[in-house]
């Protein structure tokens, strides 16, 4: 692709929105493996990869790699770092405090042993949502309260560890930026240093799951540099598919997904010449499905008695799930998205128009 990537971002073409919705969907359909077993050795991708990944991770890391790229072009266009963390804030805080609050004082109560009473006069479920809310998840079990008989069934939400680490990554964009170091060089010792991470997680473990995940935000924020050069080209991503592959037979799939898989990824929502999914034609549901995917997979499973396959927690619970992503981007999440500085009233029912700077459709709901 002959520099498209200068020419999508300058546009609506692109595939942010298909990219998205599709990584929360992996998100759900792997937990589904685990709620339901209490195991993922089940799941498609980690046999597929011989136990080095599961497709839900692989959603995670697309989500980084899409952050980078989205949120390092919102500093450029704001500049101002006030604006710029206020517009972060008001992204993720609104929709997560709502979800907390859905799953401490809707969810549990309907799941717990414990007299409504007793419940409510613990002091768990009000520690659950602020801790939640800020990214603590020192709480993340309820008095009474265990879907199903097996490993994964005390825990409420177990999507919400990656937030800590992507605000994490919003705050590094910004020192960058007010440092004058949001450059390719600074960006490329981002990457070496994201992929030693996963190359010596037990010697670089100090860094924690921000520098775990440093290297998916990093190439993001790479590609969104280059993006006026020829980095965007079928030659290259045939090359990053090869490597993809290969990952596989070297168990270095994890390792190697931000320079292959992300790299994919993005070529194929920036390519051009394919057709632009709607995805987001009723709202962005995808930070919806995200954060609420668990909880509401943990309640089809309890609601089953305990009881289910996979494939029926995942079925049953997609279609709820998109049903509360709704509800949460059109009555929390857009009219936060409003409160932003210098936000424009976006349609209720279309992405952003093509007057809109860089692009649209995902970029204005970063």
């Amino acid at each position: 692709m002959s520099a498209a990537g200068n020419e999508a971002s300058r546009s609506r073409h692109n595939n942010f929105d298909a990219l998205r919705l599709i990584a929360a969907v992996s998100v759900m359909f792997s937990h589904a493996f685990l709620i339901a077993d209490g195991t993922q050795k089940h799941e498609w991708l980690i046999r597929l990869t011989g136990n080095q990944s599961i497709l839900g991770l692989c959603g995670v890391f697309v989500f980084f790699a899409v952050s980078g790229f989205l949120v390092t072009q919102s500093y450029e266009q704001t500049r101002d770092p006030l604006r710029f963390l206020a517009k972060r804030a008001l992204r993720i805080f609104p929709g997560l405090f709502v979800a907390a609050m859905v799953s401490a004082f809707v969810l549990a109560p309907l799941v717990t042993t414990l007299e409504p009473g007793a419940f409510f006069r613990q002091l768990a479920p009000y520690r659950y949502v602020i801790g939640s809310t800020f990214f603590d998840q020192t709480v993340h079990e309820l008095p009474g309260v265990m879907f199903v008989n097996n490993p994964a069934g005390l825990e409420i939400n177990g999507s919400l560890w990656t937030l800590r680490f992507e605000f994490m990554m919003y705050v590094m964009v910004l020192v960058l930026g007010v440092l004058r170091l949001l450059n390719v060089p600074v960006m490329l010792g981002l990457l070496a240093l994201g992929l030693a991470c996963l190359q010596f997680d037990q010697a670089l473990g100090f860094l924690g799951g921000w520098g775990w995940l440093l290297a998916f935000f990093a190439i993001g924020m790479i590609l969104y540099k280059l993006r006026a050069t020829r980095i965007f080209d079928g030659r290259i991503a045939a090359l990053a598919l090869i490597g993809l592959v290969l990952s596989v037979p070297l168990r270095e799939f994890i390792p190697l997904f931000p320079l292959f898989g992300c790299y994919l990824a993005l070529w194929l929502a920036l390519n051009p010449h394919l057709p632009v999914i709607p995805a987001a034609w009723i709202g962005d549901l995808s930070y919806g499905l995200y954060i609420y995917g668990w909880p509401v997979e943990e309640g089809v499973i309890w609601a089953l008695g305990g009881r289910a396959m996979w494939w029926q927690v995942f079925a049953l619970a997609l279609p709820a799930t998109t049903a509360l992503a709704f509800t949460s981007w059109h009555l929390v999440e857009r009219p936060a998205l409003q409160l932003k500085p210098g936000a424009r009233r976006p349609a209720s029912f279309s992405a952003p128009g093509p007057a809109e700077a860089g692009t649209p459709a995902a970029a204005q709901r970063a």
